[in-house]
């Protein structure tokens, strides 16, 4: 049986006289996943019917009116409001227990007793502050914010059922994760994309005085004007009454209420990502008839230790959000952050590692489990996940922990120089670069662990023992070129060339030269150590030798022991060979992504996942600075967030053509740099 979830608003000071109050019912039937918004009228709260069909305008009578009239609008204690909501409620009850029938059935009179408890349960903060609140259905909590539960209490808890654990009483409830995540990426594309800043918004200490706050100071404004029609809001921490009520407003400089609001989506962006383990956890792990069809090992191999996931991201809200009310005006953090890094490994970690399996396990069910597709394109259907495939949900982890380093980096660059906060920021922001990093380093070694397994039953050396296996080699890079040779009957008036495929495996140490064999096997002929390695790019095409043609030596001291005249099918392919086979060193690599000189950036419009060892994964807003272009669509760019390098499709980036915004990528990556700097720790 659908169950209603009433919300009341904590209600303004500045209210006006005759104002409608918006009120926030969630549905939680299959079919309305999202919050729906009724507008009360004084005098209707007395006719409102206990149903589960669409709530219709309800109204506030007697006493539940709470609308401030006359020239004075004073501000009401949290006793007086909580009286007059708590009379208001009781008289809504007693209205609603009349509209009863006898023959309503016990169905009706079931859900007519939890809608009472649900309205005894509502809330409010004791200060006012001018947020609905997702209500408790556990009975008899009244106070408000809970303390954090002991070990005991919280393993009796997660035992209970979903129905029944503690709620975001602060929050509205939000959308989904990946609707936010949009939001908030379009956002920072606008941001690079912007052809000239406003005047002094970018430029060093223009944010420093006072002045009136911005409207668009994160995804939650454009998030606000995208859901009003459906009746949903995701405000600003500015839009908040306590907020604007205590004229902080007026007094604080533009970087202040920049640095506010990035705190504030910090919050706001994990209620959204519960909301979506929420709906994977619940809709597809919970599924009966998808159980029915996995196997035991399936099922943890496809969903992992999601669950634990959602219950640690649990907590931390919990944590952030009883820090917001101790002091929405001035709360932080990043202090709440760094506590939590510690969960977060835990379960972050053995998720992210175990991906290449959640991966396989989904594909091999869509081909060999009959029934998975049809059960699971059914649950994709559904209102519940907006209509959303499983894998958006299985990624989200991931994209999580790499977002909210972005977000704590986020607070770090507007928090200011030399501050107690600017050392928790860095801290906090430290802890989850790590993070990241491990959980990046765990995926690429068991990656390249596998492919080095793979490779080692397939390419065998001519009379050598070669250990291929080895933890410190990876796969740089593999292909197939071809190998030109003079024909020594030709005339030297008319060069002519023959041909001959010469397949090439390149890793960080050394290169294999071998030749195709049946069964996807190759035969090594010349091995040499990267340093042996020596590559001049024949762009100047001699005369006679068509393509896109390269020399490769290899050397044995100062002189060459054998030589390749080598030609690719492509611009792009003979650089990226070039590139892989003479690497910069890390040093070149940092003074691309430096502030001393403008070059150019581009900024990933796509998500690229890389299908090259050499390629480097894109997620939405990463910004590079660029290296190598060709003319064929291809170029080499270093990562601004983390200084890693690679090749990526022009396709999926966009050029960033505005000078003042590639300055300011540079001047906040320097501003990162020298708070990890000061920590003694070498940045990313």
């Amino acid at each position: 049986m659908a169950q209603r979830r009433s919300q009341l608003p904590v209600l303004s000071p500045h209210l006006p006289a005759g104002r409608k109050m918006r009120v926030y019912q969630r549905e939680e039937a299959p079919g309305s996943p999202e919050p729906h918004a009724v507008f009360l009228e004084p005098g209707q709260m007395a006719e409102q019917t206990l149903n589960t069909e669409e709530p219709r305008p309800l109204e506030l009578s007697g006493p539940a009116r709470v609308v401030l009239e006359g020239p004075e609008r004073r501000r009401f204690s949290a006793s007086e409001l909580m009286t007059r909501l708590h009379s208001s409620l009781r008289l809504g009850r007693n209205s609603a227990a009349r509209a009863l029938t006898p023959g309503s059935g016990t169905g009706a009179a079931r859900e007519g007793k939890a809608s009472g408890r649900e309205l005894r349960s509502v809330e409010m903060r004791a200060d006012g502050v001018a947020m609905a609140a997702p209500v408790d259905l556990s009975g008899g909590h009244g106070s408000w914010p809970e303390s954090r539960l002991d070990s005991q209490e919280e393993s009796a808890l997660g035992s209970r059922g979903d129905s029944e654990r503690r709620q975001s009483r602060f929050l509205l409830n939000s959308v989904l994760y990946q609707e936010y995540s949009d939001v908030a990426s379009a956002r920072e594309l606008r941001r690079q994309q912007r052809e000239e800043e406003c005047p002094g918004d970018e430029a060093e200490g223009a944010e420093e005085g006072p002045g009136p706050p911005r409207a668009n100071l994160s995804p939650s404004s454009s998030f606000r004007a995208q859901r009003s029609a459906r009746g949903s809001t995701f405000s600003l921490w500015q839009d908040i009454p306590d907020v604007r009520g205590s004229g902080v407003l007026a007094t604080l400089s533009l970087r202040d209420c920049k640095l506010q609001e990035a705190k504030f989506e910090l919050i706001t962006s994990e209620a959204s990502y519960i909301h979506s383990l929420s709906v994977a956890v619940g809709h597809f792990l919970g599924s009966a008839e998808l159980s029915e069809c996995l196997g035991t090992q399936d099922k943890q191999w496809l969903f992992s230790k999601l669950p634990e996931v959602k219950s640690t991201s649990e907590r931390f809200l919990q944590d952030l959000e009883q820090r917001l009310e101790a002091d929405v005006l001035r709360f932080s953090v990043c202090d709440v952050v760094l506590h939590h890094c510690p969960a977060f490994r835990r379960v972050y970690l053995p998720y992210v590692t175990n991906q290449a399996y959640q991966e396989r396990t989904y594909q091999r069910l869509l081909l060999e489990n009959p029934k998975f597709p049809s059960i699971l394109a059914r649950l994709e259907e559904s209102p519940v996940c907006q209509r959303l495939p499983l894998t958006s949900f299985l990624i989200l982890p991931f994209q999580r922990i790499t977002r909210l380093k972005m977000l704590v980096e986020n607070i770090l660059k507007r928090t200011a120089q030399g501050s107690e906060d600017e050392d928790m920021a860095t801290k906090a922001f430290n802890a989850l670069k790590e993070l990241v990093q491990e959980c990046n380093a765990s995926v690429q070694s068991m990656k390249r662990t596998e492919e080095l397994i793979h490779l080692s039953k397939k390419i065998h050396f001519e009379g050598k023992i070669f250990p291929l296996i080895s933890q410190a080699r990876w796969l740089v890079r593999h292909g197939e070129l071809v190998e030109l040779a003079p024909l020594p009957a030709a005339p030297p008036a008319k060069l002519k060339l023959s041909s001959k495929a010469v397949y090439l495996h390149l890793f960080n140490d050394c290169l294999l030269l071998s030749r195709r064999k049946e069964l996807g096997k190759f035969a090594v002929f010349v091995h040499a150590k990267m340093s042996e390695l020596q590559v001049k790019d024949l762009s100047l095409k001699p005369q006679g030798i068509p393509g896109h043609v390269f020399l490769l030596q290899l050397l044995h001291g100062q002189h060459a022991k054998h030589q390749f005249l080598l030609r690719a099918r492509t611009e792009s392919e003979k650089q990226r060979w070039i590139s892989a086979m003479c690497p910069s060193s890390p040093q070149e690599d940092k003074e691309v992504i430096s502030e001393g000189e403008d070059r150019p950036q581009v900024q990933c419009v796509r998500t690229y996942k890389a299908l090259q060892p050499d390629e480097l994964t894109l997620e939405k807003t990463d910004i590079l600075a660029v290296r190598t272009r060709t003319s064929d669509g291809w170029l080499e760019g270093v990562r601004l967030a983390d200084g890693e390098k690679g090749w990526v499709p022009h396709a999926y980036v966009e050029e960033i053509s505005s000078l003042s915004a590639r300055l300011r990528n540079l001047r906040e990556n320097k501003r990162i740099t020298s708070a990890t700097s000061k920590l003694g720790e070498p940045p990313a």
